[in-house]
């Protein structure tokens, strides 16, 4: 740690590191991933992984964190502190994954890409609450056991979370795809209508507890949306799917599948799909379901029955019925969402 603070007070690499410069350079090629969610999902996963936080599981944080006392979530952590929390952290990563991880390199990224999400005026100082939502955003964890950690982040001690205390935890939410260029589609800084339709779903009662909670952000709100397709992305990386891409004739199709619920035995593989290509006859807003595993049988005749239904409905029915979820961001609690 000595070593690093020297090299830190003599260098602004805390803010600007070269390597993380160029993976920022390198995320421009996913620019043309016309679906706001997907794009910034997927630039997520890259930094997840340059970062190794895709091998930290939520235990070996939650550990890390008791760890280094890490309670007081409106504390301020100062440079040294973030150090000290990043070395234990990537320590701890190296004994498991020793061929994978630089630990030096790893704690000056991680830092880096923390104090540009969280310390936008330079101070050099980010709260608890700000770095544990950073790293569990991050870690390789249950979609739902992440909210839940989130969630008893902000709750007071009764488990309750009033509007004020999911504001902070929104807000701390949001600054990850905000540095990433990418807040516009997600509702912009401004938390508040994101605390509204929480509180609005809970029957405006004062307070929420941590069932409803979950089941707001099971409705997948839009400030929130980037992290469910976070785990979508990286669910699909490796999935293989018997179908072909009707489009760029791709087969399998690897990634995301999307299968029309308008035409039978119409495929497109995620990169036809995200540039918006369309084959003859097949409009944009039709509806499609999409995959990020292989499908059931069950999930086969599910969609043979909706096809079958949609055979039937108008050009107008589509058009007054749109089911694309994310031209911006819409959600359940905003418009129509796109089933997956």
């Amino acid at each position: 740690i000595k070593d690093h603070l020297k090299h830190h007070q003599t260098q602004t690499t805390c803010w600007d590191h070269p390597r993380m410069a160029e993976l920022y350079q390198s995320l421009a090629d996913l620019n043309n991933v016309r679906f706001s969610a997907y794009r910034t999902a997927m630039k997520l996963r890259r930094l997840q992984k340059a970062l190794c936080l895709d091998l930290l599981s939520m235990q070996a944080a939650c550990e890390l964190f008791e760890q280094q006392a890490l309670k007081q979530n409106e504390q301020l952590l100062d440079v040294p502190q973030l150090l000290s929390c990043l070395s234990g952290l990537y320590q701890r990563l190296e004994q498991s994954h020793a061929h994978l991880v630089n630990v030096p390199l790893c704690v000056d990224m991680c830092l880096n890409w923390l104090l540009n999400v969280y310390d936008t005026g330079r101070s050099g100082k980010i709260r608890t609450l700000s770095f544990k939502t950073g790293i569990v955003s991050l870690c390789k964890a249950h979609l739902e056991d992440k909210y839940r950690f989130l969630f008893r982040q902000v709750a007071s001690a009764t488990g309750f979370c009033d509007q004020r205390r999911l504001g902070l935890l929104l807000h701390d939410s949001i600054q990850i795809p905000r540095q990433l260029g990418e807040v516009a589609s997600f509702g912009g800084s401004n938390i508040e209508p994101s605390v509204r339709s929480c509180f609005q779903f809970a029957n405006n009662k004062p307070e929420l507890d941590a069932a409803m909670f979950l089941d707001w952000m099971r409705l997948e709100p839009q400030s929130m949306v980037w992290l469910p397709v976070l785990h979508r992305v990286a669910a699909a990386e490796t999935a293989k799917h018997q179908a072909k891409c009707n489009i760029c004739k791709e087969c399998p199709i690897i990634g995301f599948r999307y299968r029309s619920l308008k035409h039978f035995n119409y495929d497109i593989c995620q990169s036809c799909f995200f540039s918006g290509r369309v084959a003859k006859g097949h409009k944009m807003q039709y509806p499609m379901v999409e995959y990020c595993t292989p499908t059931t049988s069950g999930e086969d005749v599910r969609d043979f029955a909706k096809v079958l239904k949609n055979k039937f409905r108008t050009k107008r029915y589509f058009a007054k019925h749109p089911r694309m979820g994310y031209l911006p961001v819409q959600t359940i609690l905003e418009g129509d969402n796109m089933e997956t």
